[in-house]
């Protein structure tokens, strides 16, 4: 009996660790979309000065940039630099195409780094093993 109460112990505190561990939103990127224009919205206006209409718009491009990057996991290091610019430059043409200004495209891609930056040291990126699959 304590073997089986054991036993559950463990798969039951496994699945728990496992349901805490999916992002908000799971993996729904209709769902991480909103949340993004949640949480995000707000601080890429203040901090850039875009419109609220542009704030949608660069979130909808830059989210669509990051499907892509994730589809790149499997390709090897040099072949991911080469398509992960492909991609940075395509956000980046769009971005222009809004219309933004090359002084606002700068401030939107300073503000996404930063905000990369303190999730790395947070422990929510990759490189450091501290999220994600």
């Amino acid at each position: 009996m304590k073997k089986l109460f054991a036993v559950l112990s463990v798969v039951l505190f496994c699945g728990a660790t496992s349901a805490i561990a999916q992002p908000p939103g799971g993996g729904d990127p209709a769902a991480r979309k909103a949340m993004m224009k949640e949480r995000v919205k707000p601080q890429l206006i203040e901090s850039t000065k875009i419109t609220d209409a542009e704030a949608d718009k660069v979130i909808d491009i830059y989210f669509d940039a990051q499907q892509e990057q994730r589809k790149l996991r499997d390709l090897s290091e040099d072949e991911r630099k080469i398509k992960g610019k492909e991609i940075a430059d395509a956000r980046d043409k769009k971005l222009k195409e809004i219309p933004l200004s090359d002084e606002k495209v700068k401030a939107v891609n300073t503000f996404y780094e930063e905000m990369r930056k303190k999730m790395m040291e947070r422990g929510g990126g990759r490189p450091n093993g501290g999220g994600g699959n």
